[in-house]
């Protein structure tokens, strides 16, 4: 126990303050760079921190649920989606660079409520953790879509990795469904949107 806890910890270190890393090139690096307004630039650097937060929440998240999973194929499922979500981190956190941002101050507090989440989840069962799985996979994939349309049209880079993130999320919650995952009851999908409003919110700005 003493040993899983010191590796969760290492993990949860290199999640918010080591530079992650992606087996996949970064999508769009070819594309052209915004143009020097420098009102777009912030629009898009505060866009992508949210995303980057996303991804803090989403490592902390599969990192709990991976925790408390009973199933061993359940959880190789979740420890690939994670590595995954890893190089959503990566991509983020390299285009936040390349517009001159910021990540966000409030992330180790997000890590921290996402981690309990998915541990929570994990105890109700594989069933229900995978319809936590599912739906919050569904409105991040919901939010991407919102995040296209209010990029700057010039930012090709931005776009090209929020595409790609975007249907690694779809595939992630439609392999949450293969898998069994139970619909979780109206009124946890709406608090969990009302979660996701407070972390775009004060992420957008901090």
């Amino acid at each position: 126990m003493i040993d899983q806890a010191i590796i969760q910890f290492d993990r949860a270190l290199r999640t918010l303050f080591a530079p992650a890393a992606s087996a996949r090139p970064t999508p769009g690096a070819e594309a052209p760079d915004l143009t020097h307004d420098e009102g777009e630039r912030r629009t898009a650097a505060a866009l992508m921190r949210i995303n980057h937060c996303g991804e803090v929440c989403a490592q902390a998240l599969y990192q709990g649920q991976a925790i408390t999973c009973r199933s061993e194929s359940v959880k190789r499922e979740l420890e690939q989606a994670s590595r995954e979500e890893t190089e959503h981190l990566a991509w983020t956190e390299q285009r936040i660079a390349e517009l001159g941002g910021h990540k966000s101050l409030l992330n180790p507090i997000f890590y921290a409520g996402s981690l309990s989440l998915g541990m929570l989840a994990g105890r109700l069962g594989d069933r229900w953790n995978l319809g936590f799985l599912a739906e919050t996979e569904r409105q991040v994939e919901a939010h991407l879509s919102d995040h296209l349309e209010r990029l700057p049209e010039g930012d090709a880079r931005s776009r090209a990795i929020l595409e790609q993130m975007r249907e690694d999320e779809r595939e992630h919650a439609d392999m949450a469904v293969r898998l069994g995952a139970h619909d979780l009851p109206m009124p946890v999908k709406g608090l969990m949107r009302v979660m996701s409003r407070v972390m775009t919110a004060t992420s957008y700005r901090i």
